[in-house]
């Protein structure tokens, strides 16, 4: 199975069930900034009872791991649940929203772009940031940073700094936010000295032995 094929079974699965979601984690990131091989989907979802059950119904037992009750737990707990493909092991982690303040914004900022083949809705590209920062303030994982770093260098000045700012100081997340831009800031200096590099290097060929 592709990735264009697993996406397009996620979304009618969603469509069908009629549950709002928004793309985030490693796939999201990679739509920002650089690419990362991963086999896990994370999903923001925000399903009434009834429609969490019917999302868990579109996914058979015979091909799927889907636990109705663990996903009923999830939405209860506020915390998430996961379907796994069991031919090919792709895991889609199943993220119920929370009540806070920021998840509401951020639930409310995504927008629908093209992506494997198809097209879903996708948390922006500040709301994946502060998500990396978050992840990373949690689980202290370097991979967090080079991803929010990642974004910041490809996205550039088309970021909202004032709405980044604002989310990393609200949820403590200031160190982790100058942990990025410092990666960020590394990586496009030693672009800049790579080029620097190879002019130097073609200049010396030019010019020969003296």
């Amino acid at each position: 199975m592709t990735v264009e094929d697993l996406f397009s079974r996620l979304l009618a699965a969603l469509e069908s069930a009629g549950v709002p979601y928004m793309l985030t984690g490693s796939f999201a990131s990679s739509v920002h900034g650089m690419p990362r091989a991963t086999r896990d989907i994370d999903i923001i979802i925000v399903p009434t009872r009834e429609q969490l059950t019917r999302l868990i119904e579109q996914f058979p037992q015979m091909d799927y791991y889907a636990s109705l009750d663990e996903a009923v737990d999830a939405l209860e707990r506020k915390s998430q649940f996961n379907v796994i493909d069991l031919t090919t092991g792709w895991k889609i982690d199943f993220i119920i929203r929370r009540d806070r303040e920021f998840s509401q914004l951020e639930f409310s900022r995504r927008s629908m772009i093209p992506f494997a083949g198809t097209q879903l809705y996708v948390a922006s590209a500040e709301d994946i940031l502060i998500a990396k920062l978050e992840c990373a303030k949690q689980g202290g994982s370097e991979r967090q940073i080079e991803d929010a770093a990642g974004i910041i260098s490809s996205q550039a000045e088309a970021l909202e700094t004032s709405y980044i700012e604002r989310w990393a100081r609200e949820l403590g997340l200031e160190e982790q936010l100058r942990s990025a831009r410092k990666k960020a800031f590394e990586g496009l200096l030693g672009v800049q000295l790579s080029r620097q590099g190879r002019r130097l290097y073609t200049c010396l060929v030019a010019r020969g032995p003296r």
